[in-house]
């Protein structure tokens, strides 16, 4: 990712001037010429384009503030003042979550981007990397939805699991096997939850999607060979998923972060899915190489969206 990044940098600001990984990430990223980085501060912004990014922003979030002052100090915020910027094509993404909460960032995402009607809603993934692992795409899976919605409906899901797929088949290259998991494969157990589970594959499977997918499945199904012979041994996905949707935020956030500390794996993300602009957030507990390897994968986000072939 850092390589194709190099390849066509972009305009990537960063709002969080006052945190010490962020400074030296963009150090990094400067120097490796991966994005052509940019640190608002409150004292950096340009006071005629707060002027003009409050006049948008009251048109398009009329019932966002209860007077144009009030409009004025949202926007003078580094993180909203980001969001517009992009928003207006004057950046090309924006990073955030250093220190800001991801509701925070996903509320400023909301308020300022336009979501995509393809999609009509937002899903937060992460890419995660386990050392040594044969599991996945060589110990590559995407994790969905991780950030946003906590109790999706089966519509919802399935919209998330399209993106999940799409992403990882257009930005990262790889071919989705999707499994879409539960406490049950195929039936074992039943419950409502359950049907969610089904429901929603039965609904993936009328948008007719561009990669395999399958479910409901058991963690042990979705992703052991020899689990999957005995329970499913007609899944093209059971035994060798490497995108996993979960069944609610609580269940994609618990895994991601057990991911993440007891396998000792790379967690990147959120990576904020179903804008028609490009933003990421981070975890509080992000680490500088993270911040670089997320902003690389921020920069291929937006030549895909640009259509280069890098």
């Amino acid at each position: 990712m850092r390589e194709k990044a190099k390849a066509s940098p972009k305009k990537v600001v960063f709002p969080e001037y006052d945190d010490e990984r962020v400074i030296k990430a963009v150090k990094i990223i400067e120097k490796e010429k991966i994005a052509y980085p940019l640190i608002l501060s409150p004292q950096s912004l340009n006071k005629d384009k707060v002027e003009h990014f409050t006049k948008i922003y009251c048109e398009i979030r009329p019932n966002q503030s209860r007077s144009l002052k009030e409009a004025q100090q949202i926007i003078s915020q580094p993180l909203y003042y980001s969001a517009m910027l992009t928003r207006l094509g004057e950046a090309d993404a924006f990073i955030a979550g250093a220190k800001f909460s991801t509701p925070s960032v996903i509320r400023a995402s909301l308020r300022c981007l336009e979501i995509d009607p393809l999609y009509n809603l937002v899903s937060g993934c992460f890419v995660m990397e386990l050392p040594n692992s044969s599991y996945g795409e060589g110990g590559v899976f995407v994790y969905s939805d991780c950030a946003v919605t906590p109790s999706p409906t089966s519509e919802q899901l399935a919209t998330i699991a399209f993106c999940a797929g799409k992403f990882t088949k257009e930005v990262l290259e790889i071919e989705p096997r999707l499994a879409f998991l539960s406490f049950s494969t195929k039936g074992s157990s039943k419950g409502v939850e359950v049907e969610k589970v089904r429901e929603a594959v039965a609904i993936l499977a009328r948008k007719n999607p561009p990669f395999l997918f399958d479910g409901e499945l058991q963690v042990d199904s979705a992703l052991e060979p020899e689990v999957a012979k005995r329970k499913v041994p007609y899944s093209s996905v059971a035994g060798k998923a490497n995108v996993l949707i979960f069944p609610n935020l609580e269940a994609g956030n618990i895994s991601y972060k057990l991911t993440e500390r007891l396998a000792k794996a790379k967690a990147l993300g959120p990576i904020l899915l179903g804008f028609k602009q490009i933003c990421s957030d981070l975890s509080r507990g992000v680490s500088v190489e993270d911040i670089v390897d997320i902003t690389a994968l921020t920069v291929v986000r937006v030549q895909k969206v640009t259509g280069e072939k890098i």
